[in-house]
């Protein structure tokens, strides 16, 4: 145990001292909702929903006196700007192609459970290094797993991103698991609907997992497996400090017999604490219903986000999970995220418990 978190805190190490060093435009350009949404952490008020998004009056490229609401998406001076409505920012390493982060939702922050299936909502320019911790129950022989990881997504457009959200290398202490790589996934994610004056957004997308993992490390096995989800979040009681996320699909395998159909609903609910810097804390719900029988795997374990055994005697169960944790943005386009992970439901499945953490940065 103490192992593995020398080694996470090694990578995260590497990462902090990395990125204060990359291109400034990954850390120092300034949102049009920082200086609101730092403004109320000093007055202790909440600013109305218009004020987060953008100051009153702005002035970028000879635009100016653009309102809070069409600061985001009429003169596209304040949060987007520029000719191709996404930024007076440059494209990524100097080329159009990839596209700056959505900048009128910068209230809100990602979610920390469930990583691979829990996708935020926005249309984001980013890398999320992981680390997981989990605990297996002592009914399946004990022990633990880690898993360290790095997601990829880059916005194409105002509204279209790819997004890469498993990879990565499963390091066991486990005598049934060895230690390998894990699957690839990746895919795109379109945004739906935004409403940044009233903090709502809602996002579709698919990705597809490709087996090529190691089928010792509980990966590799199945012909592929599609992941097609909805994602949406909203500011609540008109407060820019908290905020509700939620995101639901369907994974859908290639080969019924060796993985298992699940659908699956994540929640994640977040509130901004009065503090100097932007600190959250936060509480995250995760089910997995389980739809048919699978053949590979001769025992009724539920595999959870991580794995898809193909386990047989599992239709119709449910597998809950709670997360409890906190995110802290040094910067706008930094966050630093913890969350505890446990059962509520009698089943557990893989899971006794969790440490999920993560840094994110973006562009």
């Amino acid at each position: 145990m103490r192992c593995c978190f020398q080694r996470m805190l090694a990578v995260l190490g590497v990462a902090a001292v990395i990125a204060p060093h990359t291109h400034a435009r990954w850390l120092d350009h300034s949102s049009p909702s920082d200086n609101i949404v730092q403004g109320s952490l000093l007055d202790d008020q909440a600013a109305s929903n218009d004020q987060v998004i953008a100051p009153t009056t702005t002035s970028y490229s000879g635009q100016t006196s653009c309102s809070a609401l069409n600061c985001c998406d009429t003169c596209k001076a304040g949060c987007y700007g520029g000719g191709d409505g996404l930024g007076y920012r440059p494209g990524l390493l100097g080329y159009g192609i990839i596209k700056p982060s959505e900048r009128c939702f910068d209230d809100f922050i990602s979610p920390v459970s469930n990583p691979v299936f829990f996708e935020d909502p926005r249309t984001l320019t980013e890398v999320r290094f992981l680390f997981l911790h989990h605990d297996v129950p002592a009914a399946l022989t004990g022990n633990s797993v880690q898993v360290y990881a790095a997601q990829v997504r880059l916005a194409l457009s105002q509204r279209l991103s790819f997004i890469a959200t498993k990879d990565g290398l499963i390091y066991s202490q486990h005598p049934l698991i060895d230690s390998g790589f894990a699957d690839i996934a990746a895919g795109f994610k379109y945004n739906l609907y935004r409403d940044p004056a009233a903090g709502r957004i809602l996002s579709l997308g698919t990705t597809l997992e490709i087996p090529t993992g190691s089928e010792k490390s509980l990966q590799g096995n199945g012909e592929g497996e599609w992941n097609f989800f909805a994602t949406a979040g909203t500011r609540l009681m008109g407060s820019t400090r908290a905020h509700w996320l939620s995101a639901g699909g369907l994974r859908q395998p290639n080969d019924t017999t060796e993985e298992n159909r699940l659908m699956y609903w994540s929640n994640h609910f977040n509130y901004r604490l009065h503090t100097s810097m932007p600190l959250y804390v936060l509480t995250e719900f995760n089910w997995w219903n389980y739809l048919n029988n699978g053949t590979a795997f001769g025992l009724p374990v539920h595999g959870g986000d991580l794995f898809n055994l193909g386990s047989v005697g599992v239709s119709g169960d449910n597998l809950v999970t709670q997360a409890v944790g906190m995110r802290y943005k040094p910067k706008r386009n930094v966050e630093l995220g913890s969350a505890f992970e446990f059962p509520l439901t009698k089943q557990q499945g893989l899971m006794k418990n969790r440490w999920n953490f993560d840094l994110i940065v973006r562009y």
